[in-house]
């Protein structure tokens, strides 16, 4: 059986020479769509040396107020919240926003900054390109100084998150002979692991189980 976690032969194929050879190596890991805890939905995310990077833990909404609650939070190996994915109420088509560390409660308020808002694509007709979210970043803080749009197919583990000139920051692969739970994900420098796996987890709501609206029961995640 493959290996769930990368190994350090197949780091080096799926790296970009152009990014290479300006020093501005991505970092590569594997996603793997289940949480490590009993009866928890949500992600286990391996960097390439096979060791722990992030977790997402999720336990299944329940109550008259469930629908109400509709968020994702990423966690570094010690259970430290470092960005929340929430679903952005009210909007027409399938929108969520990511916010630095824990965004708490059902609001938005309190310390917690809006970084980046993830849009579904809309249209009368997919687009030639493939277009399935569209990436706006919603804080100065950030050195992300334009739109981004998300081309591919994420069913397929391959979609890329591209910036106006056609460039990757962030790809999504398909892992050999692992199945669609267990992928890669190579995140450029200048969007870094953090946000490009929050992406990846808005996608994965959006576009996971052939396509549906969302992958997974709205739900509530914590440590």
């Amino acid at each position: 059986m493959a290996k769930v976690h990368p190994n350090d032969v197949a780091v080096p194929e799926l790296l970009c020479s152009s990014s290479a050879a300006a020093g501005d190596v991505p970092a590569v890991f594997t996603v793997w769509r289940k949480s490590l805890l009993f009866n928890c939905h949500g992600f286990t995310v391996f960097d390439a040396k096979g060791d722990l990077a992030f977790r997402v833990d999720c336990y299944a909404s329940s109550g008259p107020f469930a629908a109400r609650r509709a968020e994702l939070v990423l966690m570094d190996v010690d259970g430290k919240p470092l960005l929340t994915i929430r679903r952005k109420r009210f909007s027409l088509v399938d929108h969520w926003v990511i916010y630095d560390g824990d965004a708490g409660g059902d609001s938005a308020s309190g310390s917690a900054a809006p970084l980046l808002s993830v849009r579904r694509h809309v249209g009368l007709r997919a687009s030639n390109k493939g277009a399935l979210a569209h990436v706006t970043p919603l804080s100065s803080s950030l050195p992300l100084p334009e739109a981004y749009v998300v081309e591919g197919s994420y069913g397929r583990r391959s979609c890329a998150v591209r910036d106006a000139r056609g460039e990757p920051v962030a790809e999504v692969r398909r892992k050999e002979s692992v199945g669609d739970d267990v992928f890669r994900l190579v995140a450029q420098p200048r969007l870094g692991a953090p946000l490009a796996m929050a992406i990846v987890i808005a996608i994965d709501e959006m576009f996971h189980a052939g396509g549906s609206k969302r992958s997974l029961p709205r739900r509530t995640c914590s440590v």
